[in-house]
């Protein structure tokens, strides 16, 4: 599974009604793929491949670690005291993806 296809994953299971009134930029490097943005703005969901400058949090981690987030198979605040998952930015908007993105 490439970070395009988690990347497309992640925007179908986009849940709207938790994005209400949200402006974010969610910025993901992934170590060992593509960077990607996830662009929030009034209850839509944009992708955006490469580096976004208005990133209010970017995450960083690998390919793997990006997929078992995703999926559920890996907790993402387990990653993170792991040392799989680096945050730079607002941390705490990093706790809004399980909202946004249900498993």
């Amino acid at each position: 599974m490439s970070v395009a296809d988690i990347v497309n994953t992640m925007q179908s299971k986009f849940n709207a009604g938790a994005a209400a009134g949200l402006d974010l930029v969610f910025q993901f490097n992934i170590e060992d793929g593509e960077n990607y943005a996830l662009i929030i703005k009034d209850g839509t969901c944009t992708v955006e491949k490469g580096e976004n400058a208005n990133a209010n949090v970017t995450l960083i981690m690998d390919t793997e670690t990006l997929k078992g987030i995703t999926s559920g198979e890996t907790d993402g605040m387990q990653a993170f005291m792991g040392g799989k998952l680096r945050a730079e930015g607002d941390m705490m908007l990093a706790m809004k993806l399980s909202e946004l993105f249900p498993v």
